[in-house]
């Protein structure tokens, strides 16, 4: 999935991010405007500390876990429908189910390690391998 930013591509990492503003939608709804909205929010550089590589604080925490994963979750949330719920783990968006109305529009699950792999050690290795990302 590819997707534009106000006609450039995401992926390139050099141009500015800025959230839409204003009561005009990009996505189909503003149950997915919203989330999309923080997300492009959080690469703004006024509010990022390094938006070039996707860091939005910390040191390490992510809005995305790369730019091509950047571009598909924006892709996704302007072309989800009502009854569509987008995936997203560790920043990779990994798939849309068919849900409800009803139904959250995103659920995300990030450093979701079980206690005995929880070490810094072990994220960094995944970190490093692409296979995780962390949010504080």
């Amino acid at each position: 999935m590819r997707s534009h930013c106000y006609g450039l591509k995401a992926s390139i990492g050099q141009q500015t991010i800025r959230a839409p503003r204003g009561t005009v939608l990009t996505a189909k709804s503003w149950l997915t405007e919203a989330p999309l909205r923080m997300l492009m929010n959080n690469l703004d550089p006024d509010v990022a500390e390094n938006p070039h590589e996707l860091v939005v604080y910390g040191g390490i925490g992510r809005a995305a876990r790369n730019w091509e994963c950047y571009d598909a979750i924006v892709d996704a949330l302007t072309r989800l429908e009502a009854d569509e719920t987008l995936l997203i783990q560790s920043g990779k968006p990994v798939g849309v189910f068919k849900t409800h109305d009803n139904a959250p529009r995103v659920l995300i699950a990030n450093s979701n390690l079980v206690p005995h792999w929880a070490t810094w050690e072990h994220f960094n290795e995944l970190d490093a391998k692409g296979l995780a990302m962390y949010v504080r």
